[in-house]
């Protein structure tokens, strides 16, 4: 299939721009590979720290042997339910390499917060930043040059990101993405957000709405509705870093555990030492992010990869830009409706064919490059197949349908949801920024009215409780930054905006902040830049200036008079009641090091 020009257009304006600081990437990791296992230039004593506490079999496979030995990267933890899956992994992960003449061990923990559980607290000003941490505590991990492969255990919003930033610090290692896969569905996540906007309304009470929350999220495994978390999976399979149809199986059945030895498998085969050695680094190149990008559109993703997507393609040497998201949302068709997007599930999307029909209908339509390295080979045509079980249990591949299983989840690219993706840049005199548009209803695609202005996001839902938003406005929650108080998401404001849509008014959000893969109905133009904390135009807003947010043209633009608006001194505001406390402190460094978020939000 001929590929689409738009897609060949942006890979190689990518490319061309890309070229020095890709060229001295690849030479990095080129250098790093050096000649055979690392350990066995280790000194003496540095080799037998590193295999002190191992069992006799595996000491003598370190000390004598040549067989690769596999870095194990955990963010596991018990609290997180998408990460307690990993508990047994590591075990899981060493009798297979064992079996197949080779050794893993546990090479450092990374830590794994839950954006479900700081929502709305002050934990959450520290979560877009525990993705630089986790990068530099994967880059620790792997100091001890004791591996030639790797194996990545983690799932959730920062968490992949993070680990594959640090990843690709080691880019000459053989390395994978191992999930560990969705919960069961709960209650059905049309009802939890009744309950939702019933609560916030006043006429659903606590206890309820607790019933309602535990409901869906009730067991070991990603929460399913499609945010971040998901959409790190979907990334994952679509760049090639995961086994094919491994991103949504369940956890703890047959196929997973199988899904997961296999990936082991994988990763011996294509060690430094072997001749199929496919390093990561080789893997993760311009045509891998544009995949992962038109992956996004297609499923109406995460808008966080908007930042994290960026940071990672810089990781590798890639100067990916908002422009080229908008460039390929313009031709990316929408073929996947789950949640907040729609009335289903990661579940209902799995089974309706999953990533295997989805990458299957972009590949036939010329919107995916298949000439690509994965950890499955050359080419993309390994993730067109599903994975099952024979009666042998023994691991397989199949062709997926052509067919969708449920077409009010997934359809093919002949008959899409919207024909272009569900992401786009907004640009005006307030800066730049980005919209998430796969589930705003066609009569909200444009809002013109005035400002509210806000700088604390639970001042919005105290004037609704005082009776103050009863009418069309646009609210501007503003110092909400990288710089200003490390960009939470702000999730307290979507039942509120949306119960002010459903009464029939016309709201919309203008912030610096972050909504993520939950961005919902209500149009929210996020991730501001420049953030008001740098001046940013953000900061000359006042409550009664009028602004467009039109969605169709891609204008976001307060209506004011130009002298006056240039005139005006941006507002300050003192935050620091935001940089103490709960952490908050230790991460100064961070506040003031971050890049802005069109560059991805990050110190690196």
């Amino acid at each position: 299939m001929t590929l689409h020009p738009v897609l060949v257009e942006v890979t190689q304006r990518i490319a061309e721009r890309s070229h020095a600081s890709r060229t001295a990437y690849l030479a990095k990791i080129d250098a790093a590979r050096g000649k055979g296992a690392k350990r066995h230039h280790l000194s003496c004593g540095n080799l037998a720290h590193g295999f002190a506490a191992s069992c006799e079999s595996d000491k003598d496979a370190l000390r004598n042997g040549h067989a690769a030995n596999i870095a194990i990267i955990t963010a596991y933890n018990d609290m997180l339910s998408a990460h307690q899956p990993y508990e047994g992994y590591p075990e899981r992960i060493r009798s297979t390499a064992r079996r197949l003449g080779a050794t893993a061990q546990v090479a450092g923990g990374v830590p794994a917060m839950c954006d479900g559980v700081t929502q709305g607290r002050p934990g959450m000003e520290l979560s877009l930043f525990s993705r630089d941490l986790i990068a530099m505590a994967t880059a620790v991990s792997l100091s001890h040059d004791m591996y030639e492969g790797a194996l990545y255990l983690g799932i959730c919003d920062k968490i992949v990101p993070g680990m594959l930033i640090g990843a690709l610090s080691f880019g000459h290692l053989a390395s994978a993405f191992v999930p560990s896969g969705p919960m069961p569905s709960g209650i059905p996540n049309e009802e939890k957000s009744k309950v939702r906007q019933a609560f916030a309304a006043g006429k659903a009470t606590r206890a309820e709405l607790l019933e309602a929350e535990a409901r869906s999220y009730h067991g070991a495994g990603t929460c399913t509705f499609y945010g971040t978390a998901n959409s790190n999976q979907m990334l994952m399979e679509i760049m090639g870093v995961h086994l094919p149809g491994s991103s949504f199986e369940p956890p703890d059945t047959p196929l997973r555990n199988a899904l997961t030895d296999a990936t082991v498998e994988r990763v011996l085969a294509t060690d430094c030492n072997g001749e199929q050695y496919i390093p990561l680094g080789r893997i993760i190149d311009e045509r891998a992010i544009v995949n992962g990008v038109v992956g996004l559109h297609a499923t109406g993703g995460s808008t966080n990869h908007l930042l994290h997507l960026v940071a990672i393609a810089r990781a590798a040497g890639i100067d990916l830009r908002w422009d080229d998201f908008d460039a390929l949302s313009s031709v990316v068709p929408l073929l996947a409706r789950v949640y907040p997007n729609g009335y289903a599930d990661v579940n209902h999307f799995h089974d309706a064919g999953g990533m295997a029909f989805l990458i299957d209908q972009l590949l036939d339509a010329g919107l995916l490059h298949n000439d690509v390295h994965t950890i499955m080979g050359y080419g993309m045509d390994t993730y067109r197949n599903v994975p099952a079980l024979g009666d042998d249990g023994v691991l397989a591949w199949h062709p997926v349908s052509k067919e969708s299983g449920n077409r009010g989840v997934l359809r093919s690219t002949a008959e899409p949801f919207r024909q272009d993706g569900g992401l786009r840049m907004l640009k005006g005199n307030v800066g730049r920024s980005v919209i998430k548009v796969s589930s705003v209803p066609d009569d909200r695609m444009v809002i013109e009215a005035p400002a509210i202005v806000f700088d604390e996001q639970d001042d919005v839902k105290a004037a609704f409780d005082r009776g103050e938003l009863n009418r069309d406005f646009i609210a501007v929650v503003r110092f909400q930054g990288p710089r200003a108080r490390g960009m939470p998401e702000l999730h307290k404001l979507t039942p509120t905006l949306s119960l002010l849509q459903d009464r029939g008014h016309r709201v919309a959000l203008v912030t610096d902040g972050r909504m993520s893969g939950a961005s919902g109905r209500v149009p929210a133009a996020i991730h501001v830049t420049p953030e008001a904390e740098a001046g940013g135009p953000i900061a000359r807003i006042r409550t009664g200036d009028l602004i467009r947010l039109d969605a169709n043209t891609g204008a976001l633009e307060v209506l004011v008079d130009a002298d006056e608006w240039n005139s005006r001194v941006p507002d300050n505001v003192d935050l620091g009641v935001h940089h103490t406390g709960m952490g908050r402190e230790l991460f100064a460094m961070f506040r003031q090091s971050s890049v802005a978020a069109d560059l991805g939000a990050g110190v690196f």
